[in-house]
């Protein structure tokens, strides 16, 4: 899945869908996979580690369940938390967060260090 990585933002965020708290501190949801294809999600079960409360940029403050998660960034790999949230008008469905990069360098002039850049899409009606 692509992230965007944003230094400014302490925590991360994954876009969501049908979530559901459940009895025993669960929350049952779809990690929506694509924004193009509705039908891209997977079905996850999970503990909430916390609640958290998530001040957006436009300053509007929610709160929102925490889960844990493993983050894999080409070699790097660790176990992160995650706010669940609807991003459904963002372009990413995911967000990491500064908490999530700690001891990693961000090269914020650079895309795609660690996997190769999506191809380009075609305009419709052209071979």
């Amino acid at each position: 899945m692509r992230a965007k990585l944003d230094t400014g933002a302490r925590t991360s965020a994954l876009h969501v869908a049908d979530l559901v708290a459940l009895p025993g501190g669960l929350v049952s949801f779809d990690v929506v996979l694509s924004r193009r294809r509705a039908d891209r999600r997977i079905r996850v079960e999970t503990h909430v580690v916390r609640t958290a409360r998530v001040r957006s940029t436009t300053g509007v403050t929610t709160l929102r369940p925490v889960v844990r998660t493993r983050l894999r960034l080409g070699h790097f790999e660790r176990e992160i938390e995650v706010s669940l949230v609807d991003r459904g008008p963002m372009i990413h469905r995911m967000l990491i967060g500064r908490s999530g990069l700690a001891g990693l360098v961000v090269a914020g002039d650079h895309r795609y260090l660690v996997s190769r850049a999506p191809r380009p899409r075609r305009a419709r009606g052209l071979p």
